[in-house]
């Protein structure tokens, strides 16, 4: 359903976005993960046409962004920075939204209740955007990327700064399209909502693809090591180890069984291991 073929992005000097070939299959979940600054907004931004790439071309279904900039129209996305109108209510967001797209009349009006519904804001329709929560906002955001029913869905860092109960709605609206067969890239800090949501995963770091795969696939080729922990008389122990199965049984054996545990690599080993910083290391994107 997408295609990147060989994408870059400079701004002078500076290369944001380098080379960057991906494909994501309709339905797909993808999630596009770094630090700050590994050029996932840029990437996302060409995406959607706001930016025009340095080279490298975008395809939507199988053509050309840059030939057809009416696939606009099947893509939504849902930026980091909240792009809503405060002093307008929820349904005046989401009807002058679905406007842009071309819907009118009874149509608009379905497709913004649709996406009210969706949010779980139906009750706040008549209300200013400037009342809601952080929360509430956010999710506003995504149903004003979902109101025209597009069959790409682009949402960076959808959950950012939400309260659990509105993270837990996003996630499972998430889920929602993903049954309907909606293809989303998803750009994420939080670890655990990667490895719920999606299907493959990229790591990207100044701007070039370091790896791709199943959550699996990366910590098995770039978690490292396992370590298990147990108790002593001189304290706690680790043993960093491929095989922490092998080793527990071995410590058991010993007689070992105080505070013993296996801490197995998780996606920020992965991180750590490919770019050497954290997830929120770096500068803006």
């Amino acid at each position: 359903m997408i295609r990147l073929e060989g994408l870059t992005k400079k701004f002078g000097e500076r290369e944001a976005v380098r080379s960057l070939s991906l494909e994501i299959a309709r339905g797909e979940v993808f999630g596009l993960l770094g630090p700050n600054g590994a050029g996932k907004t840029t990437t996302i931004l060409m995406v959607i046409g706001t930016l025009v790439p340095t080279s490298g071309d975008v395809h939507i279904d199988g053509k050309s962004l840059g030939d057809d900039p009416s696939l606009r129209r099947r893509v939504g996305v849902a930026p980091q920075a909240l792009a809503l109108y405060e002093d307008l209510t929820a349904r005046e967001n989401l009807a002058f939204f679905g406007g842009l797209y071309g819907l009118r009349g009874r149509e608009l009006n379905a497709a913004v209740d649709g996406a009210l519904e969706m949010v779980g804001l139906r009750d706040r329709a008549g209300d200013r955007a400037k009342t809601f929560s952080g929360g509430m906002q956010r999710r506003l955001n995504l149903a004003a990327a979902l109101v025209h029913g597009p069959d790409v869905l682009l949402l960076d860092e959808p959950t950012a700064g939400v309260d659990p109960q509105s993270r837990n709605s996003i996630i499972e609206l998430v889920r929602s399209l993903k049954g309907r067969g909606t293809t989303i890239v998803y750009t994420t800090h939080y670890m655990e909502e990667a490895q719920k949501l999606c299907d493959r995963v990229g790591v990207m770091d100044r701007g070039s693809m370091l790896a791709m795969g199943t959550i699996d696939e990366l910590l098995r080729d770039h978690g490292g090591d396992s370590v298990v922990v147990y108790h002593d008389a001189e304290g706690e122990r680790k043993v960093v180890t491929r095989d922490p199965a092998a080793e527990v049984a071995r410590l058991i054996e010993r007689g070992v069984r105080s505070g013993l545990r296996i801490d197995r690599p998780d996606l920020e080993s992965v991180f750590l291991n490919l770019t050497g910083r954290a997830l929120r290391d770096g500068g803006a994107e």
